[in-house]
């Protein structure tokens, strides 16, 4: 009976880490505030004027994240609010520096980023204080489908072409929203619920091919619907990012719920066989692999391509790199360099170190994304984190191979850190959801007060 009230006393004891986010987030901070003072050294020789103004205002937005997450969610994981701080703060750091280059468009870009982050974290503070359990989100499993279909079809008939992709929605006094980015946190919802209901069925297997269980023909509609819908997306709005994205977190959370390395196979294989189709007929994504191919290959106007001019940045910016504000990111050029191109300019200035750093710090989030995952004690939420998470993993991977050459550019912008007010929106409410969840996770099992007073009775009598 001793060994049950130890228990009991341990769970009820379980550490918050409040504390231990409050100091990461100070250390986020004066980071940033420091790159901040760095840059413009480099650019006038003198401090920004709105250096202090900056510190204050992003220590207080951290502040009140931090003091609602205490509040809401004190059993939450204690990294993801100050690797998110940080990212958030080098990207406007970043941007603020890339403002400075008056050939880059659009001029003046950091107070509008800055706005978008703290609207970002106005979300985030609503979504983690009204959505008080994450498994409310299941009731609206086939909700979540609908909306993100219409989420992802609102660019089809009410925006326009933009650089060879139709992927924004313009509102009048607001400017344009990517509903791409809001559609796949909802995506996940639906995939969740869909795959906690049916992961039994999926996960049958027919026969043993080659030391993998194929999975039975009857249970490919799924997978085939998902993929066919993402070529659509690829083919109509010409959005290879995004198209990607909806097709890979399917098939990682379907790998997740059935245990079936076969569905990983099959989805690779639809997804470059969907890829090399549409780029066979489709200008703009050919375009993006033959800049892939011939990244030196000279242009129209006699000079070399966008991802040429990032991996002379990257090779200029060796191990340690320029400096910050010394670089020469606007050789890059285009409109491109803020959002798409924004890791050419950390590899440059912050060279392969600083890179590499910031990498680390995106895998880190999404190692605690995971972590958050395991420790889920629900199915439904188990496979949300997991979504939320591999979404996040591939955006990341998708933007910084496409930057690096590894893989084509793909248009979209790096989470965080690149121009984009969707984009740093979105990824604090997602980054909220999983919140909720570990605080969910972490949070110790309510035991009677009369139960615990009994045992600790039995336990001074033993």
């Amino acid at each position: 009976m001793s060994s049950t009230a130890n228990t009991t006393v341990a769970s009820v004891g379980t550490p918050s880490r409040r504390n231990t986010e409050l100091v990461m987030l100070g250390f986020a901070v004066l980071v940033t505030v420091l790159a901040y003072a760095n840059t413009g050294l480099a650019l006038d020789g003198t401090l920004p004027a709105g250096m202090v103004a900056y510190g204050l205002g992003l220590a207080g937005i951290a502040g009140a994240a931090h003091l609602v997450v205490r509040r809401w969610a004190p059993y939450a994981d204690p990294l993801m609010l100050p690797l998110c701080t940080l990212l958030n703060g080098l990207g406007l750091v970043l941007i603020w520096r890339l403002d400075h280059e008056p050939r880059l468009q659009p001029a003046n870009a950091a107070p509008s980023q800055l706005m978008w982050s703290a609207l970002g974290v106005a979300l985030f503070l609503g979504v983690l204080i009204f959505l008080r359990d994450h498994r409310v989100l299941q009731r609206y499993t086939y909700i979540s489908m609908v909306v993100a279909f219409v989420l992802l079809l609102l660019p089809l008939f009410f925006g326009a072409d933009t650089n060879g992709a139709r992927i924004w929605v313009r509102i009048p006094g607001v400017g344009t929203l990517q509903p791409g980015e809001f559609a796949k946190i909802v995506i996940a919802v639906f995939f969740a619920g869909y795959l906690m209901v049916k992961r039994d069925a999926l996960a049958l297997a027919s026969r043993r091919f080659l030391g993998m269980y194929l999975p039975r023909g009857r249970d490919l509609g799924p997978i085939l619907v998902v993929w066919a819908v993402s070529l659509m997306i690829l083919v109509l709005e010409t959005d290879l990012g995004m198209s990607l994205l909806f097709f890979g977190m399917f098939v990682v959370m379907l790998y997740v719920a059935t245990e079936r390395t076969s569905w990983i196979v099959f989805g690779l294989l639809l997804s470059v066989g969907g890829a090399v189709f549409v780029a066979s007929f489709n200008y703009h994504v050919g375009q993006r692999v033959h800049n892939w191919l011939n990244p030196l290959e000279l242009g129209s106007n006699g000079g070399v391509t966008e991802t040429a001019q990032a991996m002379y940045a990257f090779g200029s910016g060796g191990l340690l790199g320029s400096g910050l504000g010394e670089g020469y990111s606007r050789l890059i050029g285009g409109i491109a360099t803020k959002s798409d191109y924004i890791l050419a300019t950390v590899g440059e200035e912050l060279g392969l170190v600083g890179l590499m750093a910031v990498l680390l710090v995106y895998a880190l989030l999404i190692q605690r994304g995971l972590r958050t995952a395991l420790a889920a004690r629900d199915p439904f939420g188990k496979l949300l984190a997991v979504g939320l998470s591999g979404v996040f993993a591939l955006q990341v991977f998708v933007v910084a191979g496409g930057v690096t050459g590894l893989i084509p550019l793909t248009g979209m912008t790096m989470p965080f850190m690149a121009q984009g007010g969707s984009s740093v929106i979105a990824n604090w409410a997602l980054i909220a959801i999983l919140l909720r969840i570990s605080d969910t996770a972490r949070r110790p099992a309510p035991v009677p007060a009369s139960s615990t007073d009994a045992e600790q009775t039995q336990v001074v009598r033993a």
